[in-house]
């Protein structure tokens, strides 16, 4: 076995303890005795050549993955903020260590109080900056469990995963000072934003609602000047994945910028070299978020797989990728959707993709090569998303393939003229104004879409999907991938 195939079965491993722990809480005395197996296992291999060390360190890294999420579990029992939800009012001084989520009628601020992190609600006004130093009086409370109301699962474990465990709402505010204490990071942030607020005027500038919001959505990954009838719309017509910071959004982006760099006549090496670059500078103007990293990292994984071939070494750096962002933090595994997707999405594209590929191409010519790559692309990256999108969201768009087809091949020229037009309307209006026309046609294109596309029958809403489903579904899904891989005489692993 090489070694590149062992570390990946590790992987796999310290996964699975992550899982484990997650689910249920397994006693200290089972994860002690099996350390010790393990430890046994690894000195037998010494003196027994039938007993490999494989198998010890694949039982280490299994414990490894448990004691990693009990650690983590530990963490959030003791944070010494949270001590003080339910218990009145409360007075703490801290830091915007993020940007202000400002929706229509209110914003969200992330606070940085010593170790522990607040998320509060205030009003729209005053607006508020990253690094600000505010002093707030109200009551702390724990997160309540579908607060946000904007998927089925618990509102308190989406807010743990970033480590937020106290919220505040509507507290009285003071500013206590702008003065900011830069350290390289900080300042470099704090320039990325507020390139990116520029950014958003010079859009509101030369575009109107509901283009302006889609377009800021696009390329800056911005939900806030939305309205909820566009968002309702943008799920109705399994769109909404392009107008945010995801992990499927970004590895769909990936994918296309790819095929069409290699369509345009580019080698692969520097097609790759183009498309990390280009999700690079993407993820740089969304304002560098957790969400839109992690993304970043599995689109250039994505990348990197179909560099060194995506059959072979693709899956393997995608697991040790995902072990290592476990590593960091555990709690992504069950309470990120959007790393859930991306993982998912990048994996449909490793192994789905090349087949859908292969079955078009009977029916069409090859002078399509483009366009089969798009709609291969589409359907891998869904198809493998889907149970998951049902389970957490409840619901299934039934005009998704169709809305899909007729959006994402204009969504990479939508961002790269989006991107030209917003940083030209940033010196000079007027000729900011003149060049968004071309890109005003394709927005108005997509809103045409999305009108014509959203209708009440168009999707389908369930309630409370049991788990099991999503069981059933990626046994299907895998089953059926591994078959037509066996079919084609393709490895799966």
């Amino acid at each position: 076995m090489s070694p590149s195939k062992i570390l990946f079965f590790l992987c796999i491993l310290f996964i699975a303890g992550v899982f484990l722990e997650s689910v249920i809480k397994i006693p200290q005395i089972f994860v002690w005795g099996i350390l010790i197996f393990g430890i046994l296992l690894i000195f037998a291999s010494v003196f027994f050549k039938k007993i490999s060390f494989v198998f010890g360190f694949c039982v280490l890294f299994l414990i490894f993955g448990i004691l990693r999420s009990q650690i983590t579990k530990f963490n959030i029992a003791n944070d010494r903020l949270s001590k003080y939800n339910g218990k009145g009012q409360f007075v703490m001084t801290g830091i915007i260590s993020s940007e202000p989520d400002v929706r229509d009628a209110y914003q969200k601020i992330k606070v940085r109080v010593g170790e522990s992190t607040v998320l509060t609600t205030i009003n729209k006004y005053p607006e508020y900056k990253y690094l600000d130093k505010i002093k707030l009086t109200g009551k702390l409370e724990a997160p309540g469990e579908n607060e946000d109301g904007t998927f089925s699962g618990s509102y308190r474990n989406y807010l743990m995963k970033d480590h937020i465990y106290s919220v505040m709402g509507f507290p009285k505010i003071e500013l206590v000072s702008q003065k900011h204490d830069y350290g390289v990071f900080s300042w470099i942030y704090e320039k990325i934003l507020f390139f990116k607020q520029k950014i958003r005027a010079s859009i509101e500038h030369s575009f109107l609602p509901p283009q302006s919001s889609i377009l800021e959505g696009t390329i800056l990954g911005d939900n806030g000047a939305m309205t909820n009838d566009l968002k309702t719309k943008l799920n109705i017509t399994g769109l909404r994945h392009i107008i945010a910071v995801s992990g499927t959004h970004v590895v769909i982006l990936s994918a296309i910028v790819m095929s069409l760099l290699l369509a345009m006549g580019f080698s692969r090496g520097k097609a790759f070299y183009i498309a990390v670059f280009f999700i690079f500078i993407y993820i740089i103007l969304t304002g560098l978020p957790p969400s839109g990293v992690r993304a970043g990292i599995m689109g250039g994984l994505y990348l990197l797989a179909q560099k060194f071939g995506r059959q072979t070494m693709g899956p393997r750096v995608i697991v040790m990728a995902c072990a290592v962002m476990l590593l960091v933090n555990p709690l992504l595994l069950l309470y990120d959707v959007g790393f859930q997707l991306s993982f998912l999405a990048v994996i449909g594209l490793i192994y789905l993709e090349p087949l859908i590929k292969r079955i078009i191409k009977v029916f069409t010519k090859e002078k399509a090569e483009n366009l089969i790559g798009i709609i291969s692309t589409t359907f891998a990256a869904q198809i493998f998303t889907l149970p998951v999108m049902v389970y957490n969201f409840g619901n299934i768009s039934f005009v998704a393939p169709i809305t899909n087809l007729l959006v994402l091949p204009i969504v990479e020229w939508l961002m790269i003229l989006g991107f030209l037009v917003s940083i030209i309307g940033i010196f000079s209006n007027t000729l900011g104004w003149i060049l968004s026309i071309p890109c005003w046609f394709l927005l108005t294109y997509f809103v045409k879409v999305i009108d014509y596309f959203s209708q009440p029958w168009a999707m389908k809403t369930f309630q409370n999907v049991h788990w099991i489903w999503l069981v059933v579904l990626y046994f299907v899904i895998i089953f059926g991938t591994r078959f037509l891989n066996k079919k084609y005489n393709q490895n799966f692993v």
